[in-house]
């Protein structure tokens, strides 16, 4: 388990990260949402220890993890701006990984290489930007850490690669109960991956939850009336409205039963409950706050 306790950083006068608090459980997908310059990477970087906090505390299964060299081996980080050894090759770098981490498993990297039509004896600096981000991933998940750190990992590659990336996520959370932690500009990538998104702005967390626990009380409902119906005329929370016809779609705020209940007082000539997505979610949950989310992560 990742505890981060309100840690602070700053550069030369510019705070990047702001008192922020963070619990990250074994075995689930962490999605940390924000703009460039929200503060993701640096949080990030003090999460794997490369920079120290200049407030606050960072533990990783109740180590910390500054300094430490016995805990960094139990995690691998994938930078935003990849690094491989100058004139290396995958099996080059493969090789030096595997003196950095006891768990890394030759085989298994060989096999996903092939997988993903990678050439092991190839000059990684002729690979494009997607087939270096491939190499960074494979090389991650070869070395069978407990946690990875993944920066922007996803941008770079095509949607069918992307959703490569994440089958093989699950497959290693599903085997062996890897924990990864994803940072992202766009909110849209991690929609069907992660199980508790943290959303950070400028510097500091907005919002810190489990995505199950968001939905309990927020419902997407789509309905049609023989009469027009508006919107307010319901007593629960309308968050979103959109009428298309004699369609109506809202994202409401409520316990399930008795919004089902009041809509179905209007006599509706049909009534279901949709799906949510993560951008309807966070919607929801920024308002409060004043925030608009479009505006934030799109």
């Amino acid at each position: 388990m990742i505890c981060v306790s309100q840690i602070t950083k700053r550069f030369d006068g510019i705070t990047a990260v702001d008192h922020v608090d963070a619990s990250i459980k074994q075995g689930s997908v962490f999605g940390l949402i924000g703009t460039n310059g929200a503060g993701k990477s640096t949080f990030l970087r003090m999460v794997c220890g490369i920079l120290r906090p200049d407030e606050g505390s960072i533990t990783i299964d109740g180590q910390p993890v500054f300094e430490n060299p016995a805990v960094k081996s139990t995690f691998f980080y994938i930078s935003d701006d990849q690094y491989f050894f100058p004139g290396s090759t995958p099996l080059e770098m493969a090789r030096y990984y595997s003196t950095v981490y006891p768990r890394f498993d030759t085989g298994r990297f060989s096999a996903l290489m092939d997988t993903f039509s990678l050439d092991m004896g190839r000059k990684i600096h002729t690979f494009s930007k997607g087939m270096k981000k491939q190499l960074s991933i494979l090389l991650a998940i070869s070395s069978r850490t407990d946690y990875l750190f993944c920066d922007e990992t996803f941008d770079g590659l095509d949607p069918v690669m992307r959703q490569a990336v994440k089958s093989l996520f699950a497959a290693e959370m599903d085997e062996r109960g890897l924990t990864p932690v994803i940072a992202s500009h766009n909110l849209r990538e991690l929609e069907d991956i992660c199980d508790h998104v943290g959303l950070l702005h400028k510097g500091g967390i907005l919002l810190n939850r489990d995505l199950e626990e968001m939905k309990l009380g927020i419902h997407k409902i789509q309905c049609a009336f023989s009469q027009p119906v508006q919107p307010e005329e319901f007593p629960f929370t309308v968050l979103l409205s959109e009428r298309r016809g004699s369609l109506l779609t809202m994202t409401v705020r409520g316990a399930r039963e008795e919004i089902l209940a009041q809509i179905q007082a209007k006599n509706p000539l049909f009534a279901e409950i949709l799906p949510l997505s993560l951008e309807e979610i966070f919607i929801s949950e920024t308002e409060v706050a004043g925030y608009d989310i479009k505006k934030l992560l799109f």
